[in-house]
């Protein structure tokens, strides 16, 4: 769950360009322009861990709806509920809601509101390859971190051409994980419930409920 809201997050952030490859930047910038244009997202996404040397490979799916900082993420059986000030975490398994105001799990981590414009600080960027996939170019960006000391090696950045829309999101980590995030599906400023992002406990009436300070 913490890598995958690190990729996801990996995905929508906020704008400081460092001294960048121009073309990119601009490509960046249509990207971000667009995004900011959208009263809600709702992404349907494969996630893909792989590791060859440690014999690692895993495949799972999931959905996030995204309304300002508002979003709801359905993952691995789990659902996280953030409603701008608290953090639900909704476990059928277990039984349990864990009720946080914090929205992240560790520091650096990037949150599902934060998922389409993460690259909007903390990288340098250049343009890589385009790739023809299933009838659409995507156009890659290569991204670096600054930050010497990050777990990061570089993210490629798939983005289609045409709609500006982030298609994938490759990360490579300095351990050799290969870390891919699809994009199947991608709908904006659809009608929500008002109820969406708000946690009613009388749902879960047998459920065992965490409330961390």
């Amino acid at each position: 769950m913490k890598r995958i809201l690190g990729v996801l997050i990996l995905m929508v952030g906020c704008l400081t360009f460092a001294q960048n490859d121009t073309e990119a930047k601009a490509l960046l910038e249509d990207v971000s322009t667009k995004v900011k244009q959208y009263n809600n997202i709702i992404i349907d996404f494969k996630y893909e861990l792989e590791n060859s040397a440690e014999n690692i490979k895993q495949t799972t799916k999931g959905d996030v709806t995204i309304a300002g900082e508002n979003y709801v993420l359905n993952v691995l059986g789990i659902t996280r509920m953030y409603d701008g000030k608290t953090l639900y975490t909704i476990s059928p398994e277990d039984e349990e809601v864990t009720i946080s105001s914090d929205n992240t799990e560790e520091e650096g981590t990037i949150t599902p509101s934060k998922m389409l414009s993460f690259y909007e600080e903390g990288f340098t960027y250049k343009m890589d390859i385009v790739q023809s996939i299933k009838g659409r170019k995507i156009q890659y960006v290569k991204l670096n971190p600054m930050d010497t000391n990050s777990e990061v090696e570089q993210v490629l950045l798939g983005i289609d051409a045409t709609t500006k829309h982030i298609y994938n999101l490759i990360e490579i980590g300095k351990n050799g994980t290969r870390t891919t995030l699809t994009v199947n599906s991608f709908q904006t400023n659809q009608p929500l419930s008002d109820t969406l992002f708000t946690f009613d406990e009388s749902k879960y009436p047998e459920y065992f409920i965490n409330k961390i300070d």
